[in-house]
């Protein structure tokens, strides 16, 4: 596991001059323009933190263009996010992704036998946006819309790594500590209690042999929503359609890029919304715990052959749980140390619950291992070779006849 962690570079961030960055950047950009693509829902132009994200994008001179991945009911909420956008100076492209206009071109696909109308979500929204993202771009930054404590330094550490030509990594995956440090609250409970003992029970099962679990092992914070791709890679890779988009990504990127060319990015402390454990198995972080686990299973099977069944998955799930257990006491440890609000006994409810959701997702997958990902872009520019110019042209076209 060493090894692969050497292979996978982690750039730490000293607090130096945040200027720094985005000075750099200004000057690489004329040769290699650069995009945001921010995926969103409607109700997210209400929050708090939208006002400061705007007012940084506006100063983040590097970007050549915003691309809005948005999921709005109607016309109505489609145009009050137009209008909520319009604060922007940075030329910005709002994909209303379930728009009629939009709709029109992912139904002209389905007529050269792609069909993707099956799919729907943030994985399917993001890669719509990503095809009009990626024309005239050398790279995009990518993150969500929820994040309290925004800056332009965010974009500029996911961007700069991608386009500085000492550098020239064609990924970048961000991390950072998600911890409340107002209210004293440890967070990222599906990184810590699902994914890193699931992942660690995986490799001890397969005994330690598999390199696709130890590029997994690699990440600091696999689960973020946070990364910079170059255009061209992001047109070869196929995006996840489910919950399991974030580790499905990463999956992605180990199977089209050496390991040489990947890298993390620390971010720093970094707040935003946080999903409720809920009782029903198909809504909140319950359905999120499934679909990354049938993903993880279904990438073991792809890329190492591990025959997976009952037996397999009561034997993970055993090693799971003791794994689960075994960080809780870290975490507790951690958490009295540095003076955190800390709940051992809820934390272990959860790993009962997250115990519970790996045996039924492995069932799951054992009955059903069909793939869940939309076919990658360059497929898709194979069947309709204009197909992203025709869903920047939906884009401009909804923009320009609605409010």
């Amino acid at each position: 596991m060493d090894f692969m962690q050497e292979r996978i570079t982690t750039i730490h961030d000293f607090r130096i001059e945040e200027r720094y960055l985005c000075l750099a950047l200004e000057d690489i950009a004329k040769e290699r323009p650069m995009t945001l693509l921010i995926p969103m829902l409607f109700e997210e132009i209400f929050g708090d933190h939208i006002e400061n994200i705007l007012k940084e994008i506006n100063e983040s001179n590097f970007l050549t263009k915003v691309v809005i991945a948005l999921a709005a009911d109607d016309e109505q909420q489609y145009i009050q996010v137009k209008q909520y956008f319009s604060k922007l100076e940075i030329p910005c492209i709002i994909v209303w992704c379930d728009g009629p206009s939009v709709q029109q071109v992912i139904e002209e696909l389905k007529e050269k036998d792609l069909d993707i109308t099956m799919f729907s979500g943030k994985g399917k929204d993001t890669w719509i946006a990503l095809g009009v993202a990626t024309l005239d771009s050398y790279a995009i930054a990518m993150h969500d819309a929820d994040i309290v404590f925004y800056s332009r330094v965010l974009p500029a550490k996911l961007l700069y790594s991608v386009v500085e030509p000492d550098l020239d990594f064609f990924y970048n995956k961000g991390y950072y500590a998600r911890i409340d440090m107002e209210r004293l609250i440890m967070y990222g409970r599906v990184t810590r209690l699902l994914l890193s003992p699931l992942l660690n029970s995986l490799l001890e099962k397969t005994h330690y042999s598999s390199n696709f679990l130890k590029y997994m092992c690699a990440f600091k914070y696999p689960l973020s929503g946070e990364f910079g791709i170059t255009s061209d890679l992001a047109l070869n890779i196929r995006m996840p359609g489910d919950w399991g988009l974030e580790v499905g990504l990463l999956a992605e990127v180990f199977k089209n890029t050496a390991l040489k060319r990947i890298c993390q990015v620390d971010l720093g402390f970094y707040e935003h919304k946080h999903r409720p454990i809920k009782s029903d198995a198909e809504e909140g972080i319950q359905k999120m715990t499934k679909d990354i686990t049938k993903t993880i299973l279904r990438n073991l099977v792809e890329l190492d052959g591990v025959d997976i069944d009952e037996a397999f998955m009561q034997s993970v799930n055993v090693l799971f749980k003791r794994a689960a257990q075994d960080r809780i006491r870290q975490y507790h440890a951690d958490a009295l140390f540095n003076g955190l609000n800390y709940s051992r006994h809820g934390e272990e409810c959860i790993v009962e619950a997250f115990s519970k959701y790996v045996l039924s997702a492995g069932r799951e997958y054992i009955q059903n291992p069909e793939d869940v990902h939309l076919p990658d872009w360059k497929r898709a520019i194979s069947a309709m070779p204009d197909i992203r110019e025709k869903l920047k042209d939906a884009a401009l076209n909804d923009f320009n006849n609605y409010g």
